[in-house]
Formats: C-alpha cells, sequence, structure tokens
C-alpha cells in the first residue's frame, strides 16, 4: 500500500471530529432525557391525586393503611365510625372508600348499602376480618366491587386499589352529588331531595361549576370565566341573577353568599 502524505494528520482530524459529535450528541440526548423527565413529573404533580376514604374502627389498621396510601402517592382520609365514614363519603367526592365491616354502631353493611343507594356508583372495597364466602358474596351483591380480607399484606392492597381505579377512571361521569344535590350531567336535571328539576344552558354550567368544588368558595371571577367565557367584570350582576334562579329551583339554602368572595354549594 502507498502512504498519501498527511494521511494520518487527516485521520487524526477525522477521528477528533468523530469524538466531539458523539460528544454533542450523548449531551443533546442527555439534555433532551432529562427535559422529557421533567415534562413528565411535571405532568404528575400537576395531575389531581385520586382520593381515597378509609373507614374502620381499629386505629392501629387505620393508620397502617392511610400511611400505606399516602406513601404509594394517594389522598387519604380516615373515619374511625361507620356513622363518620358514612357521612364523609357522601359530603366528600371519592374516587375509592376502603370499609370494614364489624364496627360498633353503625356497621360496615349498612354503610355500604345506604351508600351505594345514595352513590350508585361509587367505588367501594370491603377490608374485613370475615372470610366466608357467604359474607364476600353478599357484599359484592350489594354493590361492593372489590373484597380483601384481613390480615393482608400492604402490596396487595395497593395492587388492588390501583385495579379499582383503573376501571373507575374509565367510566364516563354521569353525575355530581354534594349531600343530598344531585345534578345529572345526562338530562341536565337538579334534585334536591325534591324530585328532578330542569335546568336551562347558563344554570347548569354554573351549578355544574358549583358543584364541582363541594362546599369550597369559588369566586364570581371564576364562574363569569367558566360560564360566560368574559373576564371579570365588577359591574356585572349575571352570576347573582343565575345563582337565584337557581335557588328558587333548588331552595334558597343550596347556594350560599360568602360576601366579598363568591359561592358555595352548601353541603348539610
Amino acid at each position: 500500500m502507498t502512504a498519501h502524505p498527511g494521511g494520518s494528520r487527516v485521520t487524526e482530524l477525522s477521528w477528533r471530529r468523530a469524538v466531539l459529535v458523539c460528544g454533542w450528541l450523548r449531551t443533546y440526548t442527555g439534555a433532551k432525557e432529562l427535559r422529557m423527565l421533567a415534562e413528565a413529573d411535571e405532568r404528575a404533580r400537576a395531575a389531581p391525586l385520586a382520593r381515597i376514604l378509609v373507614i374502620d374502627d381499629e386505629p392501629r389498621i387505620l393508620r397502617f393503611v392511610v400511611r400505606g396510601l399516602q406513601a404509594d402517592g394517594y389522598s387519604a382520609d380516615s373515619a374511625d365510625t361507620g356513622t363518620d365514614g358514612l357521612r364523609k363519603a357522601l359530603q366528600g367526592q371519592y374516587d375509592l372508600v376502603i370499609l370494614d365491616l364489624l364496627m360498633p354502631g353503625l356497621d360496615g353493611a349498612s354503610v355500604l348499602h345506604r351508600l351505594v343507594a345514595e352513590r350508585p356508583r361509587q367505588a367501594v372495597m370491603v377490608l374485613s376480618c370475615l372470610t366466608a364466602t357467604a359474607t364476600k358474596v353478599r357484599c359484592l351483591e350489594a354493590g361492593a366491587e372489590d373484597y380483601l380480607a384481613k390480615p393482608f399484606s400492604m402490596d396487595e392492597l395497593l395492587a388492588r386499589v390501583r385495579a379499582r381505579l383503573r376501571v373507575a377512571a374509565g367510566r364516563p361521569v354521569t353525575s355530581l352529588v354534594a349531600g343530598r344535590l344531585r345534578l345529572d350531567l345526562i338530562r341536565r336535571e337538579a334534585d334536591s331531595g325534591a324530585g328532578p328539576v330542569p335546568l336551562a344552558e347558563r344554570e347548569f354550567l354554573l351549578l355544574r361549576e358549583l358543584m364541582q368544588r363541594p362546599d369550597q368558595i369559588v369566586s364570581k371571577q371564576r364562574l363569569l370565566s367558566a360560564v360566560w367565557r368574559f373576564h371579570f367584570d365588577p359591574g356585572s350582576n349575571v352570576v347573582d341573577v343565575y345563582v337565584s334562579r337557581l335557588r328558587a329551583k333548588l331552595g334558597a339554602a343550596t347556594i350560599a353568599t360568602v360576601r366579598g368572595e363568591g359561592y358555595r354549594i352548601v353541603v348539610p
């Protein structure tokens, strides 16, 4: 072979360029991956946490379950009596209720029946020391979606919770409930206990906005933006007019005015 003059110099320069290009590509790819990871993390933080209510009269188990759920990234509330648990379940908007059966006073079976009667779409998982097949069948036929016997492992509980939440996430939301007030999103009717009442377009949109945040104050500015699609006009009384119309149809105590702040749905 005949060596070309300066050939080794060309080879060395080509090798250096290749090293620089590879280094740049690694830096670019690494930066891109970091951006993607940061964006995914930001989306995870922005996504609303699934809300879970745990009802159990045993303090040790209650703390164990709540801490396990929180460590797995869920928002978990608790109640140590059936009465308190039923009240919280009906007043709040929970993605899942984990329910013990053997409790003094209002037992878990009664809570299950009343909760499913008030909120047919509420996902409920029974967590009980009762292992008889007949008990499991009764609970599942009464409306519970899962039954886990005690003692249990946290890994299995969390796996079942994730499975229940996946199923619930695939269901279309057809109604909103706040206490005794129910809003049918399909028929656009509201029922405060005296029977369904049809709503006009803006009445429906206003009530839906309020019921998505039960017992929370919603500002007039937010309502104007969400329902009428325009920015806050301090001189406009259109929200007051439509709140009055809803009160006339559903009861004066249904919507409370918080002076200087806005309105909220009253959950009895």
